[in-house]
């Protein structure tokens, strides 16, 4: 039972950090695995694979900085509304390993929504943050955003019970600033 929700928690961890930036948490489990540092369920043993390492780490790259620029950063938040889940669900289920005792199709569900609803958040945030700071926010954010996925990966992998503690918190912030920003945006057009 305990591994089990150490499983979940991880899933969880994961998949929220995919809706924040969805190719560094599966590059960092795909690298963690190929060295051996982590297991993976299969079949997601491919991440590890040197050509999909590429690949996701090219993506990556294209996705860091690509998000640093207000137009781009719009066109990639309206791809992210469909990568983001999937990958929230890639990494839900290749966290399982053997030890879960979760239906896989609750485990993929789980995933699907904690990414997804993460990205939705996110990209209901950054038109206002765009708006308001005529763009020069949208880097800072940006970096924001990858720094806690980069970290919610990590943590979601060595405590998963910090990760989900994290999860909450970065859930209560996005709740405020998106409270805060409305509000502005409501004063602004008055």
């Amino acid at each position: 039972m305990i591994t089990t929700l150490i499983a979940l928690a991880t899933g969880l961890g994961l998949s929220t950090a995919a809706g924040l930036n969805a190719f560094l948490p599966l590059l960092t489990i795909g690298v963690l695995a190929r060295f051996g540092l982590i297991d993976l369920a299969a079949p997601f043993g491919l991440l590890t694979h040197p050509l999909v390492l590429l690949i996701v780490a090219a993506l990556a790259v294209l996705d860091f900085v690509g998000d640093k620029l207000p137009i781009v950063d719009s066109a990639l938040h309206a791809t992210g509304i469909i990568i983001a889940p999937i990958a929230g669900a890639i990494l839900a289920l290749a966290a399982q390993g053997d030890v879960a005792h979760i239906h896989p199709t609750l485990v993929m569900i789980a995933g699907v929504v904690a990414a997804g609803s993460t990205h939705l958040a996110r990209s209901a945030v950054r038109p206002v943050v765009t708006t308001a700071t005529a763009g020069t926010g949208n880097p800072v954010i940006s970096l924001a955003e990858d720094g806690a996925a980069l970290a919610l990966s990590v943590l979601a992998i060595l405590a998963p019970a910090l990760a989900i503690i994290l999860v909450v918190i970065l859930t209560v912030v996005l709740f405020r600033v998106f409270r805060r920003a409305a509000r502005v945006w409501d004063e602004g057009k008055a």
